[in-house]
């Protein structure tokens, strides 16, 4: 069963914590955290300041996905403010295979980012030591993206990878998912879908009942 993973960056922070109140009421497992530098992409959301604040007063699965410059170097900051999952570009590091070793050490599960123009090459060597793969499906940095249509078969590619390699991998997909898009992630296997501004908006509640009769 593919699960819903709501996007903190389109939530209204104005109004955060009854907002994430409404998440759990409804049984929601996964928050995706994005964190971006500045650098890698351009703009700048929250740090693991923010995190720990939040892992102190929810129980949420946190999907943390960094858009940043030497993701290493904040593998012990993310894992003491609560990250679950600590997800990296692999253009964002020069040994990815060390920083996948580093994030294990932590005791956190590790995932890989591809960008749009990533090619799947890079990754092939990387499935043993994976906990989940994200497609990206819009250029990273920005939410309200319109979806890349050819990244689709990306995603039947790498659930295709990922079946024959035997290794329990989560599928991620995050960028531009809308209702009208469930079913066919659906049908492709996607695990874990990332929505943001389609989730976060007036009717939160109605918004993630008609999620869940797709994904159920």
């Amino acid at each position: 069963m593919a699960e819903l993973a709501p996007s903190l960056l389109a939530a209204d922070f104005y109004n955060l914590e009854k907002q994430l109140k409404i998440l759990e009421e409804e049984k929601i497992k996964y928050l995706h955290l994005d964190i971006m530098d500045g650098h890698y992409v351009p703009n700048i959301s929250y740090g693991p300041g923010v995190v720990g604040k939040l892992r102190d007063r929810t129980d949420f699965i946190f999907d943390v996905h960094l858009m940043v410059e030497k993701p290493a170097d904040y593998i012990e900051e993310f894992k003491k403010a609560g990250a679950d999952y600590f997800t990296f570009h692999i253009e964002s590091a020069d040994h990815s295979h060390r920083v996948i070793q580093k994030i294990h050490e932590a005791g956190m599960k590790a995932g890989i980012s591809l960008n749009p123009g990533t090619s799947l090459d890079p990754i092939k060597y990387l499935l043993p030591d994976l906990d989940l793969i994200l497609i990206m499906t819009v250029n990273p940095g920005f939410g309200g993206q319109k979806y890349i249509e050819t990244m689709n078969q990306k995603i039947i590619d790498v659930r295709k990878m990922i079946d024959e390699s035997g290794y329990d991998i989560l599928l991620e997909v995050d960028g531009g998912v809308k209702l009208d898009r469930l079913e066919d992630l659906k049908e492709k296997g996607v695990d874990l879908i990332v929505s943001g501004s389609d989730i976060f908006n007036e009717n939160i509640c109605r918004q993630i009942a008609d999620y869940k009769k797709i994904l159920d």
